[in-house]
């Protein structure tokens, strides 16, 4: 097999790494910025792993530049971040202009360095105040997400051309609110469908108030997509992969571009809920024209039939295949699935690998380096299913590997890995990984070769 190259994705891919605010920014008290749901949640004992924080992370918020130029080095030509929103607009009060200033500063930065921003508005840092109002799971967060979206549209929107409204909606509904397992760790789930559709009304709004900004921004959301699929290809699975596939994808995917939610999935759900909160005219508002759709992809969803025939139950099936440090299996195959069934069902549209990466227990050796062959492998692996999605006809734009550099992983706290570059989090010292070699030697290799072929 040949070596991967750049100049093997068409002209004007976009290749980048991707971050989130909470993850990595810290100074979560610095320049009037009001509390979010993940600073009460990690302040609550048992929630995260390690008891860790996101007080300082990686102290992004002061050592921009440094990682900035951490980016240049890598060759990218984007970079996927999110905006914090209470650092921007404390719920019922004026725009922060300390900030805003912030993010004025990162974005002259990246702009210096030949890096286009790409901004998430909202990858799950809810002000805590709106929370206390009923949260996502309460029709006015909605509203008040739009009012936030115009906000930064105004203060950004001259350096910004790309905008996602939402990050994985099923994460911020389902873990949530659902499961617990994410702030705000409620464990109600008529909550959490409610929530899920009051994020996609939030992103349908926000998207109106972007374009009435800046109408000529490119909008879109980034949804984590997954191909559902049994350990075997006995149809007694058949049930479990579609309750799976509408309560992961459809849910989100069928409103976003048809306009209406899936029957099955609200036959699924009636024992929950009656749905009411769906009014009229939000399915409308919900299916805005979208310039892009950002996919996030990890691992494929495994899942087998209940004990007994006609059980409604949906088992999580090991197939006993090589897995990530977080323990997900390690399936390239699943992201061509994701990108061509995309395509396939509702119709061509730009798509973006918004996030994928893999986790992994990394050390710096002896020799000052940090040596992670496997999550080269992961890379290398994807990015040839990226190619292989492009030759079956998938609308396919962009790359955002995940992440820049080690975080706050949630629930995980720092325990899991993902950079590609190694953050000590005592000293906040960055070393390159050699996956980040890689990257760098990939990105500038082929931007090489695409120069001279331009240049004959």
């Amino acid at each position: 097999m040949s070596a991967l190259q750049r100049a093997d994705f068409p002209e004007g891919f976009s290749f980048g790494v991707a971050t989130a605010a909470y993850q990595i920014e810290g100074a979560v008290t610095a320049d009037a910025r009001v509390p979010s749901i993940w600073d009460t949640f990690t302040a609550s004992p048992g929630t995260i792993e390690n008891g860790d924080t996101g007080e300082q992370a990686c102290d992004h918020y002061h050592r921009y530049a440094e990682d900035v130029a951490d980016m240049r080095d890598l060759g990218i030509d984007a970079y996927r971040f999110s905006i914090a929103w209470p650092r921007i607009l404390p719920p019922g009060g004026r725009p922060n202009s300390a900030g805003i200033a912030f993010y004025d500063r990162l974005l002259d930065e990246l702009l210096a360095a030949g890096i286009a921003p790409w901004a998430t508005l909202y990858h799950w840092d809810l002000p805590q105040s709106l929370e206390d109002e009923g949260g996502w799971a309460a029709r006015d967060t909605a509203y008040r997400f739009a009012e936030y979206a115009g906000v930064a549209a105004q203060a950004f929107g001259d350096r910004i051309s790309h905008w996602i409204t939402l990050n994985e909606p099923w994460v911020s509904s389902f873990l949530g609110y659902a499961s617990g397992l994410h702030a705000p760790g409620r464990t109600d789930h008529a909550a959490a469908l409610a929530a899920a559709h009051h994020l996609m009304l939030g992103h349908g709004l926000a998207l109106q108030s972007l374009r009435a900004a800046r109408p000529a921004a490119h909008v879109g959301i980034t949804l984590n997509l997954t191909h559902v699929e049994g350990p075997d290809d006995r149809p007694l699975h058949a049930e479990a992969i579609r309750r799976a596939d509408a309560i992961t994808n459809r849910i989100f995917l069928d409103p976003l571009l048809r306009g209406r939610y899936p029957a099955d999935m609200l036959s699924d759900t009636a024992h929950v809920t009656d749905h009411s909160y769906v009014l009229e005219g939000d399915l409308e508002i919900i299916s805005g024209t979208i310039d892009f759709l950002g996919v996030n992809y990890y691992s494929p969803l495994v899942v087998t039939s209940g004990a007994y025939p006609g059980s409604a139950a949906i088992g999580i099936a090991d197939r006993r295949r090589p897995r990530s440090g977080m323990g997900w299996e390690i399936d390239p195959g699943g992201l061509t699935k994701t990108l061509t069934r995309v395509t396939r069902d509702y119709g061509p549209l730009p798509l973006v690998v918004t996030e994928n990466g893999s986790a992994w227990p990394d050390v710096v050796s002896d020799d000052g380096a940090v040596h992670d062959p496997d999550r080269t492998a992961y890379l290398v692996a994807h990015l040839r299913a990226c190619l292989d999605a492009i030759t079956e006809g998938v609308d396919l734009r962009g790359y955002f590997a995940w992440s820049l550099m080690d975080n706050f992983e949630w629930s995980h706290g720092y325990a899991q890995r993902f950079g590609l570059v190694h953050v000590d989090f005592a000293t906040q010292r960055r070393t390159r990984k050699d996956s980040g070699d890689w990257y760098a030697g990939f990105l500038t290799t082929g931007r090489a070769a695409t120069m001279r072929e331009a240049s004959r």
